[in-house]
């Protein structure tokens, strides 16, 4: 079986430790048998063609900007079936006003009026990507709002009570862009959280897996 390759850009705004974040995950998953890249400018995505050779990328950039031929290069790789995987605000809230971008994504950050204590509900569970998970599990961290496309697919989601009223708010989804496997979601804040809420972690994992064919 060919290996899986996955492709990490880190960087952007430093309050999300993008590094500390891809090196995590690049560690785990290496364990499982992919090969990953770590790339700390935006320069390879204008190269579409070489875009193309891997199964997934994982963006953990939260804001900076995309040049044009850079936004065309990461659409048209993940429409032509390299899959796009990513959290919290390192997929959820960069580029921000590249709507080419947030359509791609599925939706984008606009706040986190709350932050502490919350309880993330699997919504999915008969999905690949929530295999082995609790149907819910409480997380303590920023809660994000988001703007989010009618047209995903919830796996989990969370009661948001903000003045005044509580709504359903989507934490993680997947959709199609093209032939390409998109998946989202918007835990993550610190490093940290991925040793403190193990189902995080797994999710991630999990959806990075999923977005590559790799489940």
């Amino acid at each position: 079986m060919k290996t899986k390759r996955v492709l990490f850009f880190a960087g952007g705004w430093s309050g999300h430790a993008p590094h500390e974040i891809v090196q995590l995950f690049a560690r785990d998953l290496q364990a499982i048998g992919f090969e990953t890249q770590i790339e700390g400018s935006l320069d390879l995505l204008a190269e579409v063609e070489k875009l193309k050779t891997y199964d997934v990328i994982f963006p953990c950039w939260t804001m900076g900007t995309l040049k044009a031929e850079q936004t065309k290069g990461l659409l048209e790789a993940v429409r032509s079936g390299v899959g796009l995987a990513g959290i919290h605000g390192g997929m959820g809230d960069a580029f921000r006003g590249n709507t080419d971008y947030e359509w791609m994504v599925g939706g984008h950050f606009v706040g986190h009026p709350h932050v502490g204590d919350y309880t993330v509900n699997i919504r999915d569970t008969a999905h690949p990507i929530t295999q082995g998970l609790p149907a819910s599990f409480a997380y303590k961290s920023e809660q994000y709002y988001m703007l989010v496309e009618p047209g995903v697919h919830v796996l989990a989601d969370s009661a948001y009570t903000h003045e005044g009223s509580t709504v359903t708010m989507p934490i993680a989804w997947t959709k199609q862009w093209g032939e390409g496997r998109v998946f989202y979601h918007s835990l993550g804040h610190e490093p940290s959280e991925f040793t403190h809420f193990p189902a995080a972690r797994a999710l991630t994992l999990q959806g990075v897996r999923w977005a590559a064919r790799s489940l």
